[in-house]
């Protein structure tokens, strides 16, 4: 029996989603449909959807280069357009799995909290 899988953005992860919602929805006001932003948006949407099919659909980050500030037990990485990151964790129990997003991240920030140069 498979467990139905909701999807949460957290903290820093809704922030960086509600900031980009509202740049894309302007864009789209003034006429534009193709952007940076946009294709950002649309990355975030697909990769949220694939996650809902397959919780472990992006890459395992290994327990020992989790870094400290996060108080997770597994974390996930999922590359997305313009050399963004998402980062997330699973949680489930009997009756659902929930996936909290808790990063939607730049590739200079993403090197930066995990120490690589």
């Amino acid at each position: 029996m498979n467990k139905p899988v909701r999807v949460i953005l957290l903290d820093n992860a809704k922030i960086e989603f509600e900031k980009l919602n509202k740049i894309v929805g302007e864009q789209i006001k003034k006429g534009r449909n193709n952007s940076e932003e946009i294709q950002l948006l649309k990355s975030i949407k697909q990769k949220v959807e694939l996650i809902k099919q397959n919780p472990f659909y992006g890459d395992n980050i290994p327990k020992r280069l989790i870094p400290k500030g996060y108080s997770v037990n597994n974390l996930w990485r999922i590359e997305l357009t313009h050399f963004w990151r998402m980062l997330y964790t699973i949680k489930g129990d009997r009756i659902e799995v929930i996936c909290f997003i808790l990063e939607l991240i730049n590739h200079k920030d993403y090197n930066k909290i995990f120490g690589f140069k």
